[in-house]
């Protein structure tokens, strides 16, 4: 798993927490549908759906889940989040919804949008190293039996190079 930034994580959890805070200014549109068209009785069953799915992303993130589960999660979060978007726009004058909502909702769709860049995106690879001296005039980095000569040297002792054994 490749480590998360800190400032990702908390900006997942805020991207989250304003999609709810979307939905929930739109929640104030739905409170006047019993005498609203019948099309309107359908932003109950998105707006719920929506709100479990981000749900489901809050949850995997506090749980540190893989990229790709929280990529998935977040994918199918901004295709319900669509659908509210979509719901709040055209339905807007038959339904009674308030312009700051639909703002709000666009907004916040646009955040999601962000994050799913972000969560869907693979992380860079990571950077070669700089070559060591050792690289660099063509010897092995670390002695052994291979490389070492022995019979004359400061490593040889009465029993031989150790390096050599």
């Amino acid at each position: 798993m490749a480590p998360r930034e800190p400032g990702k994580e908390v900006g997942v959890r805020g991207i989250a927490a304003a999609a709810l805070a979307g939905v929930a200014i739109a929640i104030a549109a739905s409170s006047a549908l019993a005498q609203m068209p019948p099309q309107c009785g359908a932003f109950p069953t998105l707006r719920d759906d929506a709100q479990k799915k981000a749900l489901a992303v809050r949850t995997a993130i506090s749980q540190h889940a893989e990229r790709k589960e929280i990529c998935a999660l977040i994918t199918r979060f901004y295709a319900a989040e669509a659908g509210v978007v979509k719901f709040l726009d055209e339905n807007k004058i038959s339904c009674g919804v308030p312009e700051q909502a639909i703002t709000a909702a666009k907004t916040n769709h646009e955040h999601t949008l962000k994050f799913r860049t972000a969560a869907c995106t693979e992380a860079p690879a990571a950077k070669p190293r700089a070559p060591s001296l050792s690289d660099a005039i063509g010897t092995p980095s670390v002695d052994t039996s291979a490389n070492t000569k022995t019979g004359h040297g400061t490593l040889d002792s009465l029993n031989g190079n150790p390096l050599a054994k």
